[in-house]
């Protein structure tokens, strides 16, 4: 039930009721822009980034992300046989748990199972299903909002009480900084990501005429499940190679090796239709490239368009899937007293 009302105007900065959740809770919409052409609207429900407008080099505006006018979609397409996650933050584990377990020194953890025998984007609930508290909304030329959760010790089965915020900050660089940070109670595991689908054509369109660069020599080997198997496997001259300019796939489900620092792009999209270039920067070991599902076709979202599998690509920044499991992938232990922080930075502009 989309309500369409304006509750509240701060500079750069305009907050509507986006609807209500079944328990009773208000959910609002947040919408930032910089003055300079980028548009973002955010939802509490998820942490979720629901539009994302910006101007092409011939002056129109194009929304560049999937999403849903409605909160009972966004809620709806969680019962689907393989959720999408459109534009929500994902924990408190992202990808997938072998097994749905994992051991922190000499304790054993077993989390809820619900993708076959594994644990995948945090268990049956996750982030994407947390109704998120806005914290703080700041106007201005870089207007900026926060949002918080309290994930409780024994959520999903994860051992400690996780008190994480994220920032979203539209700069007047048309950039969108993503900015995470979290503490807990208990030594646990944590490796979060954003889940936008992106569409430099339009959320109407098929990503498949954009190009697609991956900075990366190397990928995460995958087994039949595809949970890694600890090796790695060199892109150079495979399918996988996007080190040079080329096509989106039509699909594609990989994590890809970051070696570079985070003042270097970990990949970017180009489309020559609206002259939009977005690069994606992060001090995260991995971005996973997802392109597909199965559940798109059955999926109307905004302005009544059926999104199908070529829709959007996701850049999820994160640390490695079932990192935990594997001594020799970059540590995925948050301890009691310790600070997470997570950064990524989408980079938009024209390309003449």
């Amino acid at each position: 039930m989309q309500k369409s009302h304006i509750s509240h105007v701060t500079a750069n900065c305009v907050t509507k009721l986006f609807g209500v959740l079944p328990d009773g809770k208000e959910v609002y919409s947040y919408t930032l822009s910089n003055g300079g052409g980028l548009e973002a609207t955010f939802i509490n429900y998820g942490a979720t980034i629901t539009s994302l407008k910006i101007a092409g080099t011939d002056g129109t505006i194009t929304d560049v992300v999937l999403g849903f006018n409605d909160i009972d979609d966004y809620i709806d397409a969680f019962t689907l046989p393989s959720a999408p996650y459109f534009g929500s933050v994902i924990g408190r584990y992202a990808g997938r748990i072998k097994n749905g377990a994992f051991s922190i020194d000499a304790n054993t953890y077993q989390l809820n199972k619900n993708h076959g025998l594994h644990t995948l984007h945090g268990g049956n609930s996750g982030f994407g299903r947390g109704f998120w508290q806005m914290k703080q909304l700041k106007g201005g030329l870089n207007p900026s909002i926060v949002f918080t959760y309290t994930s409780r010790d024994g959520e999903e089965q994860f051992p400690g009480e996780l008190a994480i915020d994220v920032t979203y900050t539209v700069t007047e660089s048309n950039e969108l900084l993503v900015d995470y940070t979290a503490t807990t109670t208990k030594d646990t595991i944590i490796n979060v990501t954003q889940h936008s689908y992106f569409n430099l054509d339009g959320h109407t369109q098929s990503v498949l005429q954009q190009e697609l660069v991956v900075n990366a020599d190397k990928a995460l080997k995958l087994d039949a499940d595809n949970i890694p198997t600890g090796d790695f496997i060199a892109v150079k001259h495979t399918a996988i190679d996007f080190n040079g300019s080329a096509g989106v796939p039509a699909f594609i489900d990989t994590s890809f090796v970051l070696e570079n620092n985070d003042n270097e792009p970990a990949a970017s999209l180009y489309s020559a239709q609206t002259g939009l270039k977005m690069t994606v920067y992060t001090n995260q070991p991995s971005v996973h490239i997802y392109v597909g599902g199965n559940c798109f076709g059955s999926i109307q979202g905004k302005e009544g368009v059926s999104y199908h599998a070529t829709s959007g690509i996701c850049f999820e920044t994160q640390n490695f899937p079932d990192a935990p499991n594997h001594a020799h992938f970059p540590n995925s232990v948050l301890r009691k007293g310790g600070q997470y922080s997570h950064s990524t930075k989408f980079a938009f502009e024209q390309v003449k």
